[in-house]
């Protein structure tokens, strides 16, 4: 017997986790073009007072859409992290 609800279940999450890929792959797209011009500019590939801001931004919208904020800014600072490695890449590269 299969369990239909649950198939449907599982595919909006698999769904789902297809829309998180693709949207992080644009954000490191746009976020690689921003590495190269911080090397191309000189400038350093991390910027604490923005990486900050954004991080309570995130946790701002993290409460109002009923999700743990503390894992909100875990998963930004995971992508943070991320996007600094690749700067200081570009930067060796410059």
């Amino acid at each position: 017997m299969s369990d239909d609800v649950l198939k449907r279940y599982r595919e909006s999450i698999d769904n789902i986790d297809a829309a998180l890929v693709f949207m992080l792959a644009e954000r490191f797209k746009v976020t690689q073009a921003v590495g190269r011009y911080k090397a191309e500019a000189g400038l350093p590939p991390a910027d604490p007072g923005r990486e900050s801001a954004q991080i309570e931004r995130l946790r701002t919208l993290a409460r109002s859409a009923n999700l743990d904020p503390d894992f909100s800014e875990k998963f930004l600072r995971f992508i943070i992290d991320e996007v600094i490695r690749h700067h200081e890449k570009a930067r060796a590269a410059e």
